[in-house]
């Protein structure tokens, strides 16, 4: 497919290149070690309840710490909050593969270093939207945001056969591997030049009201408000499915690598739809491609016909395709559309709210999966999909949803705050 030339505006800034070279490394050892936390927990207890428990310790951060760091990426440096983040989870996993080499990690410190390495990423990605904004012309945020949907399909499709392959080379080695993909990403942020934030005057405020006052502007927007709830809900289906697809292909025997091949499916798909995703912003309205994904999450009910592992990635894979043209288009208006000096508490608000429930959604899968079926696990989360298709199609403000034109427009006014 042809770069047009906002893509190749975008690929000749070379902050933007820095800024996505190493979130891409970070990322992909990240990805690695997702499906490593869950092989290891299962080696170790061989019990799908605590690899559901190291699934939720790993996103819980996401529920109980983005406020504050809204806050925190408001009033200081975002550069510096995303530099320490990656060097404590730099120490952090370079930690754990020790344990794990010398056989000292136990349940209790995977849970650990899993919650702590999730409290690195929420500090990382609250900050990271400033970074972006500050990098990238306003027109270009919503290909900017296509081409970080890209580097995540990148990163889905090798970081777990890789982190399978390392795993059955040695425990220890994806979280090595991670560690060393930190101290990248740190050394590339270190090169970016442009200011992460606009100066500005901070005023002596409360935490509690400098969150409310995120929280308010987010609430005034009918349209980053409903994709906010409607996405705080789906959330909870992809990662409960790719824990299933886990612990189902380790029940049928497939090794740790095939397993990997078997979520570098679903990330296939989401590079395809990354490379689709610019003809979707042109042929398809913003209403339209939000409804397609929710119609899409609907496919893993192949599951219930024929229950294999195959065919519940295969189900997915529908929705992944449209994932990234959904993420461009709500998450680069909302980017280019929020006030800089309320970014990262309004980013920390949705964060908070939209990941929400995500630690549930491995938690209840795991919990599912010891009492029940997978079958009727994988029927429940269908359930969950038809209720936000219905709801999605019902709302008035995904109905008023906005144009992308108006991002092209000069002079564009803002949300009012």
């Amino acid at each position: 497919m042809a770069l047009d030339s906002t893509h190749v505006q975008l690929w000749r800034n070379r902050e933007f290149v820095l800024l996505e070279s190493g979130r891409l490394l970070s990322t992909a050892g990240t990805a690695s070690t997702g499906i490593a936390f869950t092989l290891l927990v299962l080696a170790l207890t061989n019990s799908p309840a605590q690899a559901g428990l190291a699934g939720f310790a790993r996103l819980a951060p996401y529920a109980l710490l983005a406020l504050p760091a809204g806050v925190a990426a408001d009033r200081w440096n975002r550069k510096s909050l995303m530099i320490g983040a990656d060097v404590v989870r730099t120490l952090l996993l370079g930690g754990l593969a020790l344990g794990v080499q010398l056989d000292h990690a136990g349940w209790p410190l995977i849970a650990a270093i899993a919650f702590a390495e999730g409290a690195g990423a929420v500090i990382f990605g609250v900050a990271q939207a400033g970074a972006l904004r500050a990098i990238v012309p306003r027109r270009q945020l919503p290909a900017a945001v296509g081409a970080q949907r890209a580097r995540g399909a990148v990163v889905i499709l090798t970081g777990p056969p890789l982190g399978g392959a390392l795993f059955g080379l040695g425990r220890a080695l994806p979280f090595a591997v991670d560690s060393a993909s930190y101290a990248f990403s740190i050394a590339s942020l270190a090169a970016i030049r442009t200011p992460f934030q606009e100066q500005q005057r901070l005023e002596p405020a409360r935490l509690r009201s400098e969150i409310a006052e995120g929280f308010r502007f987010l609430w005034r927007q009918p349209f980053i408000r409903a994709t906010t709830f409607l996405y705080a809900l789906g959330n909870v289906t992809t990662p409960a499915l790719l824990l299933i697809v886990v612990v189902v292909g380790r029940r049928d025997g497939l090794s740790s690598s095939a397993i990997g091949g078997l979520i570098a499916i679903f990330g296939a798909a989401v590079l395809a739809g990354a490379l689709l995703s610019p003809l979707l912003r042109g042929r398809l309205s913003v209403r339209g491609i939000i409804l397609l994904e929710l119609w899409t999450a609907l496919g893993s009910g192949l599951f219930l016909v024929w229950p294999s592992v195959w065919v519940l990635i295969a189900g997915m894979c529908p929705q992944a395709i449209v994932i990234p043209a959904t993420d461009s288009v709500v998450v680069g208006y909302r980017v280019a559309t929020i006030p800089d000096r309320l970014l990262g508490r309004v980013e920390s608000v949705r964060s908070n709210l939209a990941r929400l429930l995500d630690p549930f959604g491995p938690l209840a899968a795991g919990l599912l999966l010891s009492q029940t079926s997978p079958r009727v696990t994988v029927a429940l989360f269908v359930a969950w999909s038809g209720a936000l298709l219905a709801w999605g199609m019902a709302s008035p403000a995904i109905r008023a949803a906005p144009s992308l034109q108006e991002l092209d427009e000069p002079g564009a006014p803002e949300p009012l705050a």
